[in-house]
């Protein structure tokens, strides 16, 4: 059995190594040419899979290391029987920390004694924003949820805002799905109106599609006074992206909000039971049995710690997004093609992060309510 892979998903020859043989090919620029004799494709979410890609060919099992599916022809697939699987939640985890570090930079620079007095709207609460607003929630934020398909499935009023509530929120999180069509559809679901009634004391950001947000209409709105502060992580016209943008935003980093190893690992174990499955083949192998040993196993914190200094050097001790920021801005030099090569490098090349699951954190002295944040963001404790 052959396995064409995008040579970016981990651990490929650990999970499956035994299977069948593997090529590795780059996701971004995967041709038909390269998974014509392929019986499995797995990929990410740079590659494009349908009829262009997949026609001919011999693939009768299509897997993505991602959350996202919107890049994947599903219906053609099953038109064609191809079966398929996703790995949804893998790195919601990932994600939600990228936002709690986001935040801890934010308060700071605003001078907050206590980053639980902004009021956070999160928009979209699938497996990340719903991750993330238990962990908000934990810790005593104010959430409001906007998810107009789930809360007219789900006919729960009170659980849920409309995205104009969530929008007067101190920050707003966007981690919706790209969807075009229908009656909740998010592809630039904030124009230039609802970029307009942003104030210049919110943070908005953006770690779910590029394309929910209008981009010129950001730039523009960027351009005035009393502009609102962005944090990017994901951007229109992926890796194609707008130098100018990135200059005019606060934080800018490139699409690496889920690439936690965790959240890596945890993908490619999803797609190899499913394959497994799929096969007839039992299911042996976790992703916890190939985590390494984290560069920072420990912090210590005696009772003299203020409880959100501790928290934000626990925090940027496991990620610091301003390191991604400058990295990207770094790379914003040189001509369309070579900007554009540079944003690939910077995800194909992106330094090992890990989790705050990774990080023990000793604790002498310490109150309670200290115990309890570190708890709500996931890190291990020893007391």
């Amino acid at each position: 059995m052959l396995i064409v892979a995008d040579e970016n998903i981990p651990l490929l020859e650990s999970f499956f190594g035994d299977i069948g043989d593997i090529r590795r090919v780059s996701g971004r620029t995967m041709t038909a040419a390269d998974v014509q004799d392929a019986d499995v494709l797995l990929v990410r979410s740079v590659t494009r899979v349908g009829p262009e890609l997949l026609e001919g060919s011999r693939v009768r099992f299509v897997g993505t290391a991602t959350i996202g599916t919107d890049h994947v022809d599903q219906a053609w697939l099953a038109e064609r029987g191809i079966r398929f699987a996703a790995a949804p939640g893998c790195n919601a985890n990932s994600v939600a920390e990228f936002v709690l570090s986001v935040l801890s930079v934010h308060a700071e620079i605003r001078a907050l004694s206590d980053w639980t007095a902004m009021s956070v709207g999160i928009i979209g609460v699938g497996n990340v924003g719903g991750e993330l607003a238990r962990k908000l929630e934990r810790l005593g934020f104010e959430v409001k949820l906007c998810d107009p398909p789930r809360a007219e499935a789900e006919g729960d009023e009170e659980q849920f805002v409309s995205l104009e509530e969530a929008m007067e929120c101190d920050v707003v999180t966007l981690h919706t799905p790209l969807t075009r069509e229908g009656k909740h559809h998010t592809f630039r679901m904030l124009d230039a109106a609802r970029l307009d009634r942003l104030r210049s004391d919110q943070l908005l950001i953006n770690a779910g599609r590029g394309e929910v947000i209008d981009a010129r209409a950001l730039h523009e709105r960027l351009g005035q006074a009393n502009a609102p502060r962005v944090a990017l992580d994901v951007w229109e016209r992926e890796p194609r992206i707008d130098p100018e943008l990135v200059e005019r935003v606060w934080l800018a980093t490139p699409h690496i909000s889920g690439y936690s190893l965790e959240g890596k690992v945890q993908g490619t174990e999803m797609v190899y039971r499913a394959l497994s499955h799929y096969l007839g083949l039992p299911v042996r192998k976790k992703a916890g049995q190939f985590l390494p040993e984290p560069a920072l196993s420990k912090v210590s914190f005696t009772s003299a710690a203020d409880e959100q200094d501790a928290l934000r050097i626990a925090l940027r001790a496991c990620y610091d997004p301003r390191a991604d920021d400058a990295r990207l801005r770094a790379a914003m030099g040189g001509s369309a093609d070579e900007r554009a090569a540079a944003f690939d490098r910077l995800r194909r090349d992106y330094p090992v992060r890990r989790e705050c699951s990774s990080l023990k954190v000793q604790l002498k002295g310490t109150s309670k309510s200290l115990q309890d944040s570190f708890r709500a963001i996931g890190f291990k404790l020893k007391i």
